[in-house]
């Protein structure tokens, strides 16, 4: 089966942000193509969702991978879609945009 992946519009503005994060850093060629990379990497959860960890505890079903230890890709599995929930990057705080209280 082959699971359509839709990024929810907070994920779109986490990739948007750090793009912008990146090419401050005189990189936008960088920039660009380290957030193309994530997205692609993100779109091939359609053959094989069912990667990283579960993480129940901040919400019903979210699940977390890493990418290239720079950034979490947080996301949920649908019966008939991935929903790709929000891209952190650098040791932003998962746990509080979940609403977590710790």
């Amino acid at each position: 089966m082959t699971y359509p992946v839709i990024f929810a519009p907070e994920a779109f503005a986490q990739l948007d942000a750090l793009e912008a994060y990146i090419a401050a850093f005189d990189a936008p060629m960088a920039a660009k193509r380290f957030v193309d990379e994530i997205v692609d990497y993100c779109l091939r959860f359609d053959q094989f969702p069912m990667r990283g960890v579960a993480r129940e505890d901040l919400r019903p079903g979210l699940r977390l991978v890493g990418y290239r230890r720079r950034a979490t890709i947080a996301f949920s599995v649908k019966p008939d879609r991935v929903d790709i929930l929000g891209v952190f990057y650098g040791g932003q705080n998962i746990e509080a945009a979940f609403g977590a209280d710790d």
